[in-house]
């Protein structure tokens, strides 16, 4: 092990917890300075997230959209592109699953429909990621600035869409009409004939999401074009020397990134509001970027780190209800507090970690060689 690096059961197991619980302690004093007791807010929180059937289902409703972002920003990641347009590539990918839904709803049944409205979704969301990727690869253009500016000029283009284009008719409000039964993905509890999940939004677009994420750990780890992808992240010169093509490693990660972040759209249109409306993304875009670090990139710690920020989003609602005296506003902070950590701060505890795993493999080394 070379200086300065970490078993991986520190880098990936240890270093995220140590991140978490200090948000959580933060947190919780936070929640002390406003006269409420931590404790009984941790304890509202989770029965709120995982203590009953629907809390569950709400769960991983947002879980899903979680892992759909995070892994869009995990591929490109491994490529060392910082993709931070997930939100205009998900608005994106939803207008490709309306159109597909609004033209065959009528038609064909929605196990059809939703396959059809899977592939725009992904095909929408990878053309707008295209146009970054080619910046990046052919002039040199920043990714992030401009996945950035086409986050806002995803959200002008839909606002002119939904309000002077595919609106409702005779409607002032932008959005499109709902779509007929053959273009809604059905509920978890309607297709397996139980009221486990009450009213909550969760749908089968929760196994599409678990595909993902066995698809992208089969992407990047046991196929050649990932073995490509991570090694032009982490060494581009040494890639370009094996003969490793930037150009087209930049798009082609973007590409899919892009389209893993449209996906996000079945969730969301398909599944759950099962129309197009305007800023229907919410934000699940740039949480996606604390997904993906938290959860080091990998699908397995990204599905977990999405059920823990779906847990904050369904507890904390629960949370808002149940103690007043925290407001929806505290909810945003305490979330903002785990992205901080998970995020800005994700490296805090590493250089501790370093010195102490160093200081204690020093003396089991001069053991070894004395033997």
């Amino acid at each position: 092990m070379s200086a300065g690096s970490l078993p991986r059961w520190i880098d990936f197991g240890l270093i995220p917890l140590l991140n978490l619980t200090a948000a959580f302690l933060v947190s919780g004093l936070v929640v002390l300075l406003i006269g409420e007791n931590p404790l009984d807010a941790v304890q509202v929180l989770i029965w709120g997230s995982i203590g009953y059937g629907e809390g569950i289902g709400f769960t991983l409703f947002y879980a899903t959209n979680f892992i759909f972002t995070g892994l869009a920003v995990a591929v490109a990641f491994h490529a060392g592109l910082f993709n931070i347009g997930g939100e205009g590539q998900a608005y994106l990918g939803g207008l490709g699953a309306a159109l597909a839904c609004l033209a065959l709803d009528h038609y064909t049944p929605w196990w059809i429909t939703v396959p059809v409205a899977v592939l725009a979704a992904a095909l929408y969301g990878a053309a707008w990621a295209a146009i970054p990727a080619w910046l990046q690869a052919k002039r040199g253009s920043h990714i992030v600035i401009t996945t950035i500016m086409f986050n806002f000029i995803g959200t002008a283009l839909m606002g002119y869409l939904l309000v002077k284009v595919i609106n409702k008719s005779g409607s002032m409000q932008p959005e499109t009409r709902t779509f007929a039964e053959g273009g809604q993905l059905p509920l978890l509890g309607d297709f397996f004939g139980t009221s486990f999940f009450g009213s909550s939004q969760v749908n089968l677009a929760v196994f599409l999401a678990l595909a993902a994420l066995v698809l992208v750990w089969l992407l990047i780890w046991r196929t050649r074009l990932g073995y490509e992808i991570r090694t032009f992240g982490a060494n581009p010169s040494a890639a370009v020397y094996a003969g490793i093509s930037p150009v087209r490693i930049t798009i082609i990660t973007m590409l899919i990134s892009g389209g893993l972040a449209g996906l996000m759209a079945i969730n969301e249109i398909v599944g759950s509001q099962h129309r197009l409306l305007i800023e229907y993304v919410a934000g699940y875009g740039f949480v996606g970027i604390a997904v993906a670090l938290m959860g080091r990139a990998h699908p397995v710690g990204i599905m977990l780190s999405a059920i823990l920020f779906g847990m904050l989003y369904q507890g904390g609602a629960e949370l808002a209800f149940e103690m007043p005296a925290i407001t929806r506003d505290m909810i945003v902070v305490i979330q903002g507090l785990v992205i901080l950590f998970a995020g800005a701060l994700e490296y805090m505890f590493r250089p501790a970690l370093v010195r102490l795993f160093s200081f204690s493999a020093k003396p089991a080394a001069a053991a070894g060689k004395t033997a």
